[in-house]
């Protein structure tokens, strides 16, 4: 696919990584004004240097309906002590204030992100992050961090989601299963077509427990619609 103008697509920001990325450059309490500065240097720059004319941004605000499903361990339970940057709250007001970034609630910035991934035309958006997790999702990615602009076919973003079922997600405290790693799971995966031999390889994978691989993926899982859960392919029902 040829590369796209970012005129003719829409910017959908990552607004966690921002907080952190530039917060943690700029940690010094006395330099708050410093850190508003920079965040706008860095999101008018992304914006003007990918001649981006359409965008929004997000931020994950209170609650998550993961947290409900997470029986196994608690879900980011291993983020409990991690610090945040000094001016995280005055960082995240500030995008939301200045550039109209959306306070999601109930789920993640990632979730909203993929809901309106699917709402628009399938060459007409464009993920612009470094978590790796959004690459299980269709169209448009950039990487602000390595400068790469990068597509992700449909099949593709599937075959990316089945491979996080397998190798989890640490990050995030969610399990995946023991000795595999994302070299072993390709090569489990290789020879799969469609949606319903990766499922069937994956559950294989888990010795045909559906509960454990089902409470994962709902983990794992970023929604494309609003209030939507994970489940099987229809033909495993």
């Amino acid at each position: 696919m040829s590369t796209p103008s970012m005129q003719d697509v829409k910017a959908l920001i990552d607004g966690d990584i921002l907080v952190y990325r530039v917060g943690f450059s700029v940690d010094d309490p006395e330099e708050e004004k410093y850190a508003i500065s920079r965040m706008g240097h860095f999101i008018d720059n992304l914006l003007s240097v990918q001649g981006v004319e359409s965008y929004s941004g997000y931020i994950t605000g209170k609650g998550n309906y993961r947290d409900k499903i997470a029986t196994e361990q608690d879900y980011k339970g291993n983020r409990v002590n991690n610090r945040k940057p000094v001016h995280y709250d005055t960082l995240r007001e500030y995008l939301v204030s200045k550039w109209g970034f959306e306070l999601i609630q109930g789920q993640e910035a990632d979730d909203a992100i993929g809901i309106a991934v699917y709402e628009l035309p399938e060459d007409q958006s464009c993920v612009m992050s470094i978590d790796k997790d959004l690459d299980m999702l269709r169209g448009w990615h950039y990487n602000f961090v390595k400068q790469d602009l990068y597509y992700v076919k449909e099949e593709d973003a599937i075959r990316n989601f089945y491979m996080q079922i397998l190798t989890g997600d640490r990050v995030d405290n969610i399990p995946g299963l023991k000795g595999i790693g994302p070299k072993k799971a390709e090569k489990i995966l290789k020879d799969c077509e469609g949606e319903q031999q990766l499922f069937d390889e994956v559950l294989s994978a888990y010795d045909n427990d559906i509960d454990k691989l089902t409470e994962r993926a709902r983990l794992l899982w970023i929604r494309r619609q609003e209030k939507q859960l994970w489940k099987p392919p229809s033909n495993s029902q």
